[in-house]
């Protein structure tokens, strides 16, 4: 099939919900910004929605954004807002407390609002915001088309199975409340889900785009969501394909390679992506931000003014790689986070840190809890590794759960099965399994590559009240769950590496991810800038204006962080150039 080159080939016969996902760092903010702005510029009112708690829809528009829709400046139609996980929570939790306070005893309504604490109530809730937005008439009616720039993709397939997640968890149900609290709340949402479920499956009424870069793994993570995209009966799909490049200096080994591993990856994408109706990008050598660029890159133009490379800046006192595997390995023990943007490299950064860790003679083991991530090194006498299975997790958490409950009564066994068939038990096993891997540093190192920025947030968060809902079900929290905190506090135990691209929006993801880890009390050992062209003698006009740009990022993680790590681009498994 052949591509389109502009975002404007969308417009024609778009249906009025559109989403936009693919793996971190494919550009999804990007040519959901872009494509929303296509609608508006062609006379139609427009809601562009982010549904990723690691979203940077404010950055791309130039535009303090929170759960109320507002205009953007400079683009009459279109309007914008951010799904604050945190923030709607608190709401969902106020709705379903609010019947009961003045009503039951303080202390009854004080244990539904500690059921109600924990990371599935955030998820969920921030579901319930966004099922309105797709299927409740009343909260779109004035738009012609809403934008849903989603989370990656793991995060939204969860999203997208929740309705019929819940309905059967309701169908099934037979008591009166659950870990989301009375089950009454959750039954007036039935019709919601399905309604949600029913636009989500009609092509007449929503489009999902593919967005992904020229590069395996972010290929790859397009068509397994393809695949369950159809089988949850999603069938009008798109494909972008962002981020192409071409060298115009055949003598630049670094442009070569890049050109010819984005050709290899192409080539070998799945027939499957290939028969999709899709647009194909460039890669831009300028930030997307703003309306003027974000109009451009809709196009796969040069915004005016952005041609000629900007000014380097002075160049910064760094620490080498090797430098800060030595800084690690002199603890002889202890847990290693890699923290970040997906797509910006985090499972490369502690692929590498655990192998150099392991060829220093200690025992690592390496593990991964991001729901599309892989741990691909072969084992090794002093190396484990392996990625923490959430289905895995759930059964060995439930049989645990139910062989404690041995002395229960027949109805009391049933209501913990029950209970235990909720959506939210999956991520109460995950986080389980995270703190048990996490008291495997007392003795050796343990190298952890997790998800992308949200849902990690979403699970430190936890820590401060899993053990409540294990106490719900198992009568106590497991000793590893009640030490994760303060392993996690301590910086003799706990290092947290923030993996970063030297780009603008990539870094400002890692600031905030900082400033959270901060207020939860956990420190931050180094910063990692990954395929960097700075230390490159690059000579291709487009990698020469990248490098120059991506000076300035690098001198803004160095005022927070002194001496940070850079990484330089290298053709071998590196994270493709960043997209827009």
């Amino acid at each position: 099939m052949p591509d389109d080159r502009s975002l404007a080939a969308l417009v024609p016969d778009a249906t009025r919900a559109f989403f936009l996902t693919g793996k971190g760092g494919g550009g999804k903010t990007s040519v959901a910004c872009a494509t929303a702005l296509r609608f508006a510029d062609a006379g139609r009112r427009v809601l562009l929605v982010s549904t990723d708690p690691a979203s940077n829809l404010d950055e791309v528009l130039g535009l303090a954004l929170d759960g109320a829709p507002r205009a953007v400046p400079g683009a009459p139609g279109l309007f914008a807002t951010n799904v604050d996980p945190v923030a709607t929570a608190k709401a969902y939790r106020e709705k379903l407390l609010a019947p009961y306070r003045g009503v039951l005893p303080a202390e009854a309504v004080a244990s539904v609002e500690e059921q109600l604490s924990g990371a599935c109530t955030v998820e969920v809730a921030a579901f319930e915001h966004f099922a309105r937005l797709l299927a409740a008439p009343d909260a779109t009616a004035g738009f012609d088309h809403v934008v849903f720039d989603t989370a990656p993709t793991g995060h939204t397939l969860r999203l997208l199975e929740l309705p019929a997640a819940w309905t059967r968890f309701l169908d099934a149900s037979a008591s009166g409340a659950s870990c989301l609290g009375p089950l009454s709340a959750l039954t007036a949402q039935r019709g919601l889900y399905a309604a949600a479920r029913d636009a989500l499956a009609d092509p007449a009424v929503t489009t999902v785009v593919l967005v992904a870069r020229p590069d395996r793994a972010s290929l790859a993570e397009a068509e397994r969501a393809r695949e369950e995209l159809a089988a949850l009966g999603v069938r009008r799909v798109r494909f972008v394909l962002n981020g192409v490049f071409a060298a115009t200096d055949p003598r630049d080994p670094v442009a070569r390679d890049h050109e010819a591993r984005g050709r290899a990856a192409v080539a070998t994408k799945p027939a499957a992506l290939r028969a999709l109706p899709r647009v194909t990008l460039p890669l831009a050598p300028w930030a997307v931000v703003g309306l003027e660029a974000v109009r451009a890159f809709a196009d796969g133009a040069t915004p005016a003014g952005l041609e000629a490379p900007p000014r380097a800046a002075a160049p910064v006192s760094t620490r080498s790689f090797d430098a800060l595997v030595d800084d690690l390995a002199r603890r002889g023990h202890g847990v290693v986070f890699t923290m970040g943007k997906g797509g910006v490299g985090k499972t490369r950064v502690a692929r590498d840190v655990a192998t150099a860790l392991a060829a220093r003679g200690h025992r690592v083991h390496l593990t991964t809890t991001d729901p599309a991530g892989r741990a691909d090194l072969p084992p090794t006498p002093t190396l484990t590794v392996d990625r923490i299975d959430p289905r895995r997790e759930v059964e060995a958490y439930a049989a645990e759960v139910l062989a404690a409950a041995k002395d229960l009564d027949e109805d009391g066994r049933a209501l913990l099965e029950e209970d235990l068939r909720s959506p939210c038990t999956e991520e109460i096993a995950v986080f389980r399994a995270l703190a048990r891997v996490v008291a495997e540093g007392e003795d050796r190192f343990v190298v952890i590559d997790t998800a992308p920025t949200g849902h990690t947030v979403l699970l430190l968060d936890a820590a401060l009240a899993y053990h409540r809902d294990v106490a719900r079900t198992a009568g106590t929290a497991p000793p590893e769950v009640r030490a994760l905190l303060p392993r996690l506090r301590d910086p003799a135990f706990a290092s947290v590496l923030l993996v970063t691209l030297p780009e603008p929006t990539p870094v400002h993801e890692a600031v905030a991810l900082e400033d959270d880890l901060r207020r939860a009390g956990i420190p931050v050992a180094a910063w990692v800038l990954n395929a960097c062209l700075t230390p490159l003698a690059v000579t291709d006009p487009l990698l020469v204006a990248r490098r120059a740009r991506e000076a300035r990022s690098v001198a803004e993680v160095a005022e927070r962080c002194p001496r940070p790590v850079l990484v330089p681009y290298a053709p071998d498994d590196a994270p493709v150039l960043a997209t827009a």
